[in-house]
């Protein structure tokens, strides 16, 4: 046995342990490139992970192994796919005749740009609605009192659906309303993101104390190699099933501009009463079933018929990494597509796919007025000057840009026409498109296009447009530090 331990302790194993090491991470490093190439990811992508496991191998096992595994083939996100799908087909089956009367008045009103809602209907994504009131909320200062009155009123039940929620001043009063509600005999349903409301503090402890359904979307300390890679964005309120409440607006001190916080937050969040309440409905429902595992049914007061008779067509349009199709990117790509003569976008992450750059460059190439409002500065380094490089080509394309100087602009609008809005949660990037449990509503109406446009030169007032030879000027290592972190943006 002494002989054993002086062997042990005596042998030099460095050499040894030096291969092995070498070996197994060179195994390591085939096996991932072989995973990429297998999966037949975006190019773009696969060959960034390439680049990034060629060059600091170690650490790009870690990025990939943390944020580049593809889990929307796991079968929990299979499963959950093929559930909806049934789902929605049995909703739109009992909605039927009165979809294909609808598609035909669209098709009257808006022309071509009926062929979205169509698309959207055969990809089983949306139903679309007619009876409708839809109003635009303008920062947290116009949405937080609507969302407050809309709790107040609750009656049956209260769905909320949230990315970020914090234990805040907003958060608080949220809190109390909620817990006068279920000491009414209110039924609150709650569902945060575990990653986004990491300050949410006691609120989902002292809810589910009196009485309210709690629950977290994809904890990340149960499972943080599948869980971190894909969150619920989303920012849904449903009272009674007849008010609603989508858009880009957290629940979140942060966007109430009272002078408690140095940046100034510019966003926008929609009110909607009416039948497209419904689709909210069922996209939190079925949020809920996957987080509680309990069935629901279609029935009244979940589920209401407008009484209302309003010609705001609505589309509710959601998007998931258990989707077969990147719908937020393709009803974004697609109406950019059908634009006639203008397209007015603001967004706060600018990291657009092929699809999304090419629509921008050949609408404004075919002699489209393209407007572009973006932050001039972002809350993340590399995003923000990943965004940067995108500036030249959009800019030799006749794309006007203009970068937001009052504060940061977090809004996630696109106007079409005068005729055609879209308020919604998607960033313009590939996390948002791909990864991200997304929701937004494409309005087919003129009264709101009007106010999104009014709202959009309000924010040109405070915006600095780019111009082409001056941002053709800056220096090289300006333009290498962009390019550098654009050849990074695939990975985020």
């Amino acid at each position: 046995m002494q002989q054993l331990y002086s062997f042990i302790y005596g042998f030099n194993w460095h050499p040894y342990l030096k291969l092995g090491s070498t070996i197994l991470l060179t195994l390591s490093l085939v096996g991932v490139v072989f995973t990429i190439l297998l999966e037949n990811r975006n190019p773009v992508k696969a060959i960034a992970y390439i680049l990034l496991l060629v060059f600091v191998p170690v650490l790009g096992l870690i990025i990939y192994y943390y944020l580049g595994r593809d889990f929307r083939k796991k079968r929990r996100f299979t499963l959950k796919g093929s559930k909806d799908e049934v789902l929605f087909e049995s909703y739109m089956h009992s909605q039927r005749a009165e979809l294909q009367r609808m598609q035909m008045e669209l098709r009257q009103e808006q022309g071509k740009k009926q062929e979205l809602s169509a698309m959207l209907l055969n990809t089983k994504q949306s139903l679309l609605t007619k009876n409708n009131e839809v109003k635009v909320l303008v920062n947290g200062e116009e949405k937080f009192p609507e969302v407050f009155s809309a709790l107040r009123a609750a009656k049956h039940h209260i769905h909320i659906e949230y990315y970020i929620i914090t234990e805040d001043e907003v958060g608080k009063e949220m809190l109390a309303i909620l817990l006068d509600k279920l000491q009414q005999g209110v039924i609150v349903r709650f569902i945060y993101d575990d990653m986004g409301s990491n300050h949410i503090g006691t609120i989902p402890k002292v809810l589910k104390e009196h009485g309210a359904e709690v629950y977290v979307f994809s904890p990340v300390l149960i499972n943080f190699y599948v869980n971190a890679n894909y969150r619920n964005h989303r920012k849904i309120i449903v009272v009674d099933g007849n008010t609603g409440f989508v858009g880009g607006i957290n629940m979140d001190d942060r966007y109430l501009n009272n002078g408690k916080h140095s940046l100034f937050w510019r966003d926008t969040h929609l009110k909607i009463v009416g039948d497209a309440v419904n689709m909210l409905q069922l996209q939190f429902l079925m949020s809920y079933r996957y987080v509680s595992k309990k069935v629901f049914s279609f029935e009244h007061p979940y589920f209401q018929r407008s009484v209302m008779r309003d010609t705001c067509f609505t589309d509710i349009v959601a998007s998931a990494p258990d989707s077969d199709w990147p719908m937020s990117m393709n009803t974004i790509v697609m109406a950019i597509n059908l634009a006639q003569r203008r397209i007015r976008i603001t967004n706060p992450y600018f990291i657009p796919t092929d699809q999304i750059l090419s629509a921008l460059q050949l609408a404004a190439l075919a002699g489209k007025q393209v407007e572009l409002i973006l932050p001039y500065r972002g809350d993340s380094f590399i995003v923000q000057h990943a965004a940067l490089s995108y500036m030249k080509p959009l800019l030799e394309a006749g794309v006007k840009v203009y970068f937001y100087t009052r504060g940061f602009i977090h809004a996630k609008t696109m106007v079409i026409d005068d005729n055609l809005s879209w308020v919604s949660s998607v960033n313009l990037d590939n996390r948002s498109f791909y990864l991200n449990c997304e929701i937004g509503a494409l309005i087919y109406d003129e009264t709101v296009a009007t106010k999104l446009n009014r709202v959009f030169d309000e924010d040109l007032l405070y915006a600095s447009p780019v111009q082409e030879t001056r941002w053709n000027r800056r220096n090289t290592m300006k333009r290498f530090l962009d390019s550098t972190c654009r050849l990074l943006a695939p990975l985020l």
